[in-house]
């Protein structure tokens, strides 16, 4: 019996899509070759695996992040963007609320959401080993740095 593919119809246009070689396809990123020209807060270094900068895509900006062990951002928000977070290997704090009194932790495997312009920072709870996460927004990587808090203000922070 031959497979139905009528399901597998192009419904849309995708024509906005594609490559200089006039195809439409799936555009890789490969490892090593990610795009680190993108914004951060502080030391946590964010780098691009799909985004406007070197795909083309325009709705999505979908990277990985790093923070140091001990490294917290600074104090930030990303504007419109709605963000998904997976922390890939690690244990990370995100401090949230007003004067940043709210935290959720979150180890590996773990997945959140961040709303758009809710004030944050992200944390390594770890002294001793990195954090990664792999972080997806929408429409692209939006950050805005603001006046930062000190350590001493963040509960639990300084006895994690």
């Amino acid at each position: 019996m031959e497979p139905d593919l009528s399901r597998y119809q192009l419904e849309g246009d995708n024509s906005m899509y594609r490559l200089p070689s006039g195809l439409v396809a799936p555009v890789v990123t490969r490892g090593g070759a990610e795009n680190p020209d993108t914004a951060d807060s502080g030391g946590a270094v964010r780098i691009s695996g799909v985004s406007i900068q070197h795909t083309p895509a325009t709705k999505l900006w979908f990277g990985k992040v790093t923070n140091e062990p001990g490294y917290r951002s600074v104090t930030h928000h990303h504007g419109e963007a709605e963000t998904g977070g997976y922390v890939l290997s690690g244990r990370a704090r995100i401090y949230f609320g007003e004067k940043f009194e709210d935290y959720v932790d979150m180890e590996e495997g773990d997945w959140v959401f961040v709303p758009p312009f809710m004030p944050h920072i992200e944390c390594n709870l770890s002294r001793n080993n990195p954090l990664t996460w792999m972080t997806t927004r929408t429409p692209e990587n939006i950050v805005v740095n603001l006046d930062d808090v000190p350590d001493e203000e963040l509960r639990d922070w300084l006895t994690r």
